[in-house]
């Protein structure tokens, strides 16, 4: 599965067996005309149907015009290159994974977009009693991975996140570090939450919730209460 659609909880007697080593975890700017999000002209339309996404761009460009768009990778390039929109963001990973990464223009800096939990890595699930699955799947791990991700998901997961909100988490990891950044925002962009923490990357989950509790301290409770 890809991370950033992983559930919080999984159903009895499955796990995540393994985390997979990550790949870019940004999103990803995408037009035919434009160079970067910050070079659209004033009232453009650019397509996602990421709230979290919708949220950070609107707050970065209320200028902007921000419309769903819907459909696999070819579907939603395909309704770009027809005029439907001046630009859509996408997952740089999936680009790359599709061979697709000519068709980014910009890369959007963290500082602009935060990445989803989870986003860029992928994650196996199998049944928690099937040691000999466990063991053959081992090889595949990132622990360093596994631990910036853990970090991110704790930050969902004190948050009672899903997929579909507009919640952003994203660590790093340096030596025995980790630098865990969160945001939560109003879907129309008027406010954005931000956190930032650093913690012993041994500890991910409680570097997590310390995020998440900051968050929920700017009242990022009533912003997703609102979604629900």
């Amino acid at each position: 599965h890809s991370m950033k659609d992983v559930p919080v909880e999984f159903p009895a007697g499955l796990e995540l067996a393994v985390i997979c080593p990550r790949e870019d975890p940004s999103d990803a700017f995408v037009s035919n005309h434009h160079e970067s999000l910050e070079s659209l002209p004033q009232g453009a339309c650019v397509g996602t149907s990421s709230y979290r996404r919708q949220c950070q761009v609107r707050n970065l460009r209320p200028d902007l015009q921000v419309r769903d768009l819907r459909g696999n990778v070819g579907t939603r390039l395909g309704k770009l290159d027809a005029g439907e929109y001046d630009a859509i963001i996408l997952a740089s990973a999936g680009l790359l994974r599709l061979e697709l990464t000519g068709r980014i223009r910009q890369r959007l800096d963290y500082a602009i977009c935060l990445p989803a939990v989870g986003q860029g890595a992928v994650g196996i699930e199998c049944r928690s009693d099937d040691k000999e699955l466990h063991e053959l799947l081992a090889c595949l791990h990132d622990e360093p991975t596994a631990l910036r991700v853990r970090a991110e998901r704790a930050v969902n997961n004190r948050l009672h996140g899903g997929c579909q909100v507009p919640i952003a988490a994203y660590a790093e990891l340096s030596g025995e570090r980790l630098h865990l950044r969160g945001r939560v925002g109003e879907v129309d962009g008027s406010v954005l939450l931000k956190s930032e923490r650093k913690g012993d990357a041994g500890d991910p989950e409680t570097l997590g919730i310390a995020v998440a509790e900051d968050l929920l301290s700017q009242g990022a409770d009533r912003i997703l209460a609102a979604l629900r």
